[in-house]
């Protein structure tokens, strides 16, 4: 099981692909949680498969792809990188990068 706090609340879940779109966070398909607007605080305990969101994030490292309407700043990603704004990773990319502003890796 992994673990999901979202704004100091805890939930828990199986799997890691994590979406995070219109206010709605769902994993691996089933919605956590819904409703959520204005600045939302995420952390993510346990190991993350794949995260989609329509904002921009800070994570650490990702066995999948990762896809973002804004900016990323992350460590390690498997897969794919695509966001709508600036990548920084401090680890590499496994596999393409489509950023819309800049790409700076460590």
């Amino acid at each position: 099981m992994n673990k999901i706090k979202v704004n100091g609340q805890t939930f828990e879940v199986s799997g890691g692909n994590v979406s995070i779109v219109n206010g709605v966070i769902t994993v691996n398909g089933n919605t956590v949680i819904s409703g959520l607007s204005g600045n939302v605080k995420i952390q993510w305990d346990g190991d993350l498969a794949s995260l989609r969101t329509d904002a921009s994030v800070e994570c650490k490292n990702i066995q999948g792809n990762l896809e973002a309407g804004g900016s990323v700043q992350c460590n390690n990603v498997e897969g794919s990188v695509n966001c709508g704004g600036s990548l920084e990773a401090s680890g590499h990319i496994g596999k393409s990068i489509n950023a819309g502003g800049s790409v700076k890796i460590n």
